[in-house]
């Protein structure tokens, strides 16, 4: 077990971590203005933008994944125009990766951030228009910074989620060492050859990394509901 452990091969973590660093940033930005106009939405087709944002969590990897990986590829007018004019390949590279995991992860952003801004008050948000303030500035100033433990959930979750992919990343970016090989793919092909010892140290180090992410979740909201209930 000590040799297997001297001997383990960290790159699938970095790669597993790098992917999720950069799908987490990107869909914050994304999330951020979507959750918003969600959760301030009066329109009768609000069900359906729900809907299709939440798709990601319903739909088997694999089926998301073969939609991903044909549109991206080089057979769609998207990766065709891509590795055409700007000579970029979308598929079985890290870039492919990104795009597969922001697709992936949207809900796990999207709807703790809109839970946090549908439970504001609504005359905080009143109070922050009839002061002038605009509707960019009553997100930022005033509705983003109320709603930290929602805020805390969704980057966390989010990138424990990218982290752990495993369906979605195989099918679009494969497994090609030090570039699209995972952590979680990196266990499914030491179980694949019997490896028993090597898959138990890779899945134990992602259990503890779940665990306390997840700890660090519900201390921060802890503290934070804490807070709360000091100030009330």
């Amino acid at each position: 077990m000590l040799e297997k452990l001297m001997a383990l091969e960290f790159t699938p973590f970095l790669i597993s971590f790098k992917l999720a660093s950069i799908t987490t940033a990107i869909l914050f930005i994304v999330s951020l203005f979507l959750a918003w106009n969600l959760s301030q939405s009066k329109s009768r087709f609000k069900p359906i933008f729900e809907a299709i944002t939440a798709l990601p969590i319903v739909l088997p990897p694999s089926v998301l994944g073969f939609y991903i990986l044909y549109s991206l590829s080089f057979h769609s007018p998207l990766g065709r125009f891509f590795q055409d004019v700007f000579g970029i390949k979308l598929v079985f590279n890290f870039t492919g990766l990104v795009i597969a995991s922001c697709f992936y992860s949207l809900p796990f952003m999207v709807q703790p951030l809109q839970g946090g801004f549908e439970a504001l008050p609504k005359n905080m948000l009143e109070a922050s228009y009839i002061a002038g303030k605009s509707k960019l500035k009553t997100l930022l100033c005033v509705a983003l910074p109320n709603i930290k433990p929602s805020l805390m959930t969704a980057i966390v979750i989010t990138f424990a989620h990218t982290v752990g992919e495993f369906g979605v990343v195989l099918m679009v970016g494969g497994s090609i060492p030090s570039q699209t090989k995972t952590a979680s793919i990196a266990v499914y092909e030491l179980v694949e050859i019997m490896d028993y010892t090597s898959a138990h140290i890779y899945s134990g180090i992602m259990v503890l990394i779940s665990f306390l992410v997840l700890l660090l979740v519900y201390i921060f909201n802890r503290k934070q509901n804490h807070h709360l209930g000091g100030l009330s």
